[in-house]
């Protein structure tokens, strides 16, 4: 009867003493166990290479596979991974494929298995995410429509001092524009540091923001004086929702990729730190392949923008009808025999009035819509020099506690 499982290997040994006992021929032996002579050749003759070991059962797995990745192939993805840890297979595949397009490379899923083997496999835990939102990104279809600004949070190096890095990206195409450690988080700093990045990259359209110093202020329309400057330049302040950071979520993921390759841990001081900015700075731009720009670089798809910065500031125009009224340097303004407060960050500069039909004028600085002035209300008998003092400018619609309303706005209001 054929051999059963549970003692074949006792039927191979009882197969191989038979013969060298009794000396019978291969084909009583083949009869006696039920086996053909094929198989009784095979056995005796394994035990005479290999003894008892040589009766157990072998691997099926073929000698040679077809299409296996080689050895070279394989130590390639090895130390692209240890050059960028935390890159997956998506991202090594697309890498090498740039590199080296003439050779063909293993699928991702293959990737990941010689991670695996390798144990360079970090195994991700499942966030939750909120509901994405396509505002205020939606309009970021071109290189330098919307940049992002943000300071990515501060840490402490080796040696105990203290970095801040201020970073600028390009909404669009993820260009990193800037990646510096500033010695303060000040107006002046940042200004400073914004001026060599537009003299480089020139203005974009619009600068998006959380509500923060120094982008942001508590006072009329939300400006500050850096969104000030901004609004000068011809460039739009437009600022996240309180507690939306998924609102400006692709300057966010860069941070987190930043924090993954600079500073876990961080440099011994401040001067190795701003290197390996920079070095990263670098990667990102021109060899880390971006999923969402179906694998291309930031470099391949951003350009500098056509809007020169301009080293001496002009004033802002308005259009035809506007009533022009320059704040003093408390930040008020003079309309109809009343001051009106529009905030000390718009000190000096020229305001715009436009007055309609139901008694209400909106109040402008440049594009930016700072709210509205209600005739209807009136105004305090308090008077100062001879005119008396307007309430406080009213938020059109509750839209300003979002982000500055610009006369693309207008009929929204």
């Amino acid at each position: 009867m054929p051999w059963k499982v549970s003692d074949v290997m006792e039927q191979r040994f009882r197969l191989v003493e038979r013969r060298e006992e009794s000396g019978e021929s291969i084909a009583e032996l083949a009869r006696r166990f039920a086996i053909s002579r094929k198989t009784a050749y095979k056995w005796l003759e394994r035990y005479e290479l290999g003894g008892v070991e040589g009766l157990q059962d072998r691997s099926r797995r073929p000698l040679v596979q077809a299409g296996r990745t080689t050895e070279v192939l394989e130590q390639w993805v090895v130390d692209l991974r240890h050059t960028h840890p935390s890159w997956g297979p998506r991202k090594l595949r697309a890498w090498l494929e740039r590199k080296m397009p003439e050779l063909k490379w293993p699928a991702q899923s293959t990737l990941g298995l010689i991670l695996d083997r390798h144990g360079l496999s970090g195994r991700r835990k499942k966030r939750r995410r909120a509901t994405p939102s396509t505002q205020p990104l939606a309009h970021a279809v071109e290189a330098n429509q919307v940049w992002a600004i943000d300071f990515k949070g501060w840490f402490h190096c080796g040696d105990g001092t203290r970095c801040d890095p201020l970073t600028v990206s390009d909404a669009a195409t993820r260009y990193l524009l800037c990646c510096q450690a500033v010695p303060g988080c000040d107006t002046q700093t940042v200004q400073s540091q914004l001026t060599e990045v537009f003299r480089r990259y020139g203005l974009p359209e619009r600068m998006r923001s959380d509500n923060g110093a120094p982008f942001a202020s508590t006072g009329v329309g939300g400006l500050s004086r850096l969104s000030v400057w901004w609004v000068k330049l011809g460039i739009i302040p437009e600022r996240i929702e309180p507690g939306e950071p998924q609102q400006n979520g692709r300057h966010e993921r860069m941070h987190r990729t930043l924090k993954a390759e600079t500073a876990a841990p961080p440099a011994r001081n401040v001067a190795e730190q701003q290197q390996r900015f920079d070095e990263f700075t670098r990667i990102y731009n021109g060899e880390r392949p971006h999923e969402a720009l179906d694998g291309d670089t930031p470099a391949d798809r951003y350009g500098s923008s056509g809007r020169e910065f301009p080293e001496t500031l002009r004033e802002l125009e308005y259009p035809a009808g506007l009533h022009l009224r320059r704040a003093d340097q408390d930040g008020k303004i003079r309309w109809k025999q009343a001051r009106c407060r529009v905030g000390g960050a718009l000190a000096h500069a020229v305001i715009g009035v436009e007055e309609l039909d139901d008694g209400v004028s909106r109040v402008w600085f440049g594009p930016v819509l700072l709210g509205l002035l209600d005739e209807r209300q009136g105004h305090s008998d308090a008077s100062k020099k001879g005119f008396s003092q307007w309430p406080p400018l009213q938020s059109p619609s509750g839209l300003l506690a979002r982000r500055p309303l610009t006369m693309q706005d207008q009929e929204e209001v």
